[in-house]
């Protein structure tokens, strides 16, 4: 429920708006409201790390707002709170307006929801679930760089989630949209939330059943085979993908031990 912040209200804090969080020193802001000058603004609490409040207050500061790929090496329970936190400001701010009969929407007071005096309609945050997979071919994996990524980072394949269809079905349209090559032994591994933008990451690993690569130059720059232990740049720890490719590289190693 949200409530005025006061001055002894403490904790962490996300700072949130138009998918920009709050971050001097490049750090998620911790410690009391007054000392951070955030006595009198409106916030909810969202979550708790380490026996501490998690706050979200909808809105900028003046300045030192930044990205949360700013906070990826920080401890993923963390970081994934603050996700929440920036995904429900932008939920927020998207339905400030009723999108079937236009009127103005309010907070509900006991979910993440927001609520039309008008017509009753009920809206909550939406997520897009997403697939993500390892492809390995003996002692290689399969590893890309996607148009979206520019800093020299190779990954695995990813897409999302199409409307009528299973995971296991997206999984093998998205690797032969984005490759041409064809997956085999599917398995699931885990999941993650990703809050870029509202996503729900499910990510597997699966062997190559055939086909050369091709890539479809929309959705990658590059894509190829590397060998366990002659890797390109990865993804941070403590990403979805990052654990994808580390459990690809000990199946390697077993096997050929």
């Amino acid at each position: 429920m949200e409530q005025e912040i006061l001055s002894v209200d403490a904790g962490w804090w996300v700072v949130s708006q138009e998918h920009k969080i709050w971050l001097p020193k490049g750090e998620l802001p911790h410690g009391n409201a007054g000392s951070l000058g955030l006595t009198g603004r409106s916030g909810r609490p969202v979550g708790e790390w380490q026996g501490e409040t998690v706050w979200l207050i909808c809105g900028a500061q003046p300045q030192e707002m930044g990205s949360l790929r700013q906070l990826l090496d920080q401890e993923t329970g963390l970081f994934q709170l603050a996700g929440r936190g920036i995904q429900l400001a932008e939920f927020y701010r998207s339905h400030r307006w009723c999108g079937y009969c236009g009127h103005e929407m309010h907070h509900s007071k006991t979910e993440l929801a927001c609520l039309c005096g008008h017509c009753r309609q009920r809206y909550y945050p939406q997520i897009a679930p997403c697939i993500i997979v390892a492809i390995r071919r003996g002692d290689e994996i399969l590893l890309a760089q996607h148009t979206r990524h520019r800093n020299g980072i190779f990954t695995v394949l990813a897409g999302f989630v199409e409307v009528g269809e299973t995971l296991e079905q997206t999984v093998a349209r998205e690797v032969m949209e984005e490759s041409s090559i064809s997956v085999k032994n599917l398995r699931y591994v885990s999941s993650q939330p990703w809050p870029f933008p509202q996503s729900l990451m499910m990510a597997f690993m699966a062997d190559y059943a055939g086909g050369d690569i091709k890539i479809d130059p929309k959705e990658l720059l590059s894509a190829g085979w590397y060998r366990y232990d002659a890797l390109p740049q990865l993804p941070p720890p403590g990403t979805v993908a990052r654990r994808l490719i580390e459990d690809t590289v000990a199946l390697c190693r077993a096997e050929e031990e």
